[in-house]
């Protein structure tokens, strides 16, 4: 009997634990920094092309535009995504759009966790420098203490994800920015 009132004190003292840490850790911050050899509008380009998401987002399954003006302040677009076979939604709303200087969201798992996210653009001696920073913070005090654990992880996750999209940046052949082709007065005459 003697055990069993050991275990149930542990029990209660590693549930104090759980439940302080989410308390006094309610959220959880980390960045994530990658250079790549290209201009900062290739890289904001390549980064916003929808058609390429699934190349540097691990997991993403489906995307669905919501509300708003895509790629403003106030668009809305949901997000699916699978890992483990755990299909999982997760609704962004832009907050800030600054072509090739910032873009800023909050994304809301419903239930789960909420994350404040932006990725800022730079020059520097020829490269783009992409820096995303990101504050989560999960819904309600079991999801915080559990989230509070999770930094570990989500960093690694986030460093996965700017790496892919380093990688797709660089060798990206797609021409965002074609020329426009000019008829002279000889030209528009051969014809």
């Amino acid at each position: 009997m003697k055990i069993l009132k050991y275990i149930v004190a542990l029990i209660i003292l590693l549930l104090v634990l759980f439940f302080a840490k989410g308390m006094l850790s309610p959220s959880i911050s980390y960045e994530s920094e990658i250079i790549v050899d290209k201009p900062v509008e290739e890289a904001w380009a390549v980064m916003n092309d929808e058609s390429k998401l699934s190349e540097w987002l691990t997991g993403i399954t489906k995307m669905e535009h919501i509300s708003g003006t895509k790629g403003e302040v106030g668009a809305v677009t949901q997000y699916t995504f699978v890992e483990d076979g755990q299909e999982s939604v997760i609704v962004e709303t832009m907050t800030e759009v600054k072509p090739n200087e910032r873009a800023a969201m909050d994304f809301v798992m419903e239930g789960v966790m909420k994350m404040d996210y932006k990725i800022d653009f730079s020059e520097r001696d020829g490269k783009t420098i992409l820096k995303s920073s990101t504050t989560t913070t999960g819904e309600g005090m079991v999801m915080r203490s559990i989230v509070s654990f999770m930094k570990k992880s989500m960093k690694v996750q986030e460093d996965y994800n700017m790496n892919k999209l380093k990688e797709l940046i660089n060798k990206n052949t797609t021409n965002y920015f074609p020329t426009p082709i000019i008829e002279t007065t000889e030209t528009i005459l051969e014809q």
